[in-house]
């Protein structure tokens, strides 16, 4: 608010690409950017493709939009960004934002399911469909693409490093125990699948990051994600050990009236 107070008044000049066919996404992003930092916004067009090579040609600049304020060009979106002094997204830096995102809304889905289940959100079953949802949440991200996944599944994974088609096998797997875990079917078959992936992944986790101290980006999210191999990723396989030896407890009759 302090800077659309400071700028009130100011004259910005957005160059942006804008023709029948294409908006610029970021022209649109610089421009609503300039407006709630409180500059005046004279909107320049540049409607054909020759006019923005043109443009480009002429201000010796590869992209557009580019900015300029004070009769000083300042660049495109992320150079106003910088000139406003706002933050930059870097995409290549690692971060745990794509499964903490993920495990909030499976938590959320579970209560949810739970309340109309039950009319309670905080019960045992909401817990177990948690742990469910997220397996085929996480099999979904990893089945986008799952050569991405599959290669980056084989830095680290001991199974999938001595035979290759498992890296293609895992998400399948991964998600079809989920769904039979969210049903509460063929526990003879969820089960063992369940404690099986988790075991091997929680094996290669541990060894890649705690004994050989690997610095390595996980698959769990897919194969285009920058989320570290770590702590969260060694959670979800234990996640999935956890779940088994649950549903295999209650299947014996050793937790009663819990099954699923």
């Amino acid at each position: 608010m302090l800077d659309k107070v400071q700028n009130a008044g100011r004259k910005a000049i957005l160059y942006r690409m804008v023709t029948a066919h294409h908006t610029c996404p970021y022209g649109l992003k610089a421009k609503d950017l300039l407006r709630r930092s409180g500059y005046e916004v004279e909107d320049r067009h540049l409607t054909t493709r020759e006019e923005t090579d043109s443009f480009k040609a002429q201000h010796g600049v590869a992209t557009t939009p580019q900015v300029f304020i004070d009769g000083a060009r300042i660049g495109g979106y992320d150079d106003l960004r910088r000139y406003l002094g706002k933050p930059v997204a870097d995409p290549a830096a690692t971060t745990y934002r794509p499964v903490i995102v993920l495990f909030t809304l499976t938590a959320f889905m579970a209560m949810a399911a739970s309340f109309a289940a039950s009319g309670s959100p905080f019960t045992l079953k909401a817990a177990e469909w948690f742990i469910a949802f997220s397996m085929v949440v996480l099999a979904m991200l990893k089945l986008q693409n799952v050569e991405s996944f599959a290669t980056m599944f084989l830095n680290y994974d001991l199974l999938a490093r001595r035979w290759v088609p498992y890296s293609y096998i895992y998400p399948y797997a991964e998600g079809l125990a989920g769904v039979l875990m969210v049903a509460g079917a063929l526990n003879w078959l969820s089960v063992p699948v369940a404690l099986f992936i988790g075991t091997v992944g929680a094996s290669s986790v541990f060894k890649a990051v705690y004994i050989d101290r690997r610095e390595l980006k996980c698959a769990c999210v897919g194969g285009a994600s920058n989320v570290p191999l770590g702590f969260i990723s060694l959670t979800e396989n234990l996640m999935m050990i956890a779940m088994a030896v649950w549903m295999a407890a209650a299947s014996l009759g050793y937790i009663g009236g819990h099954a699923m």
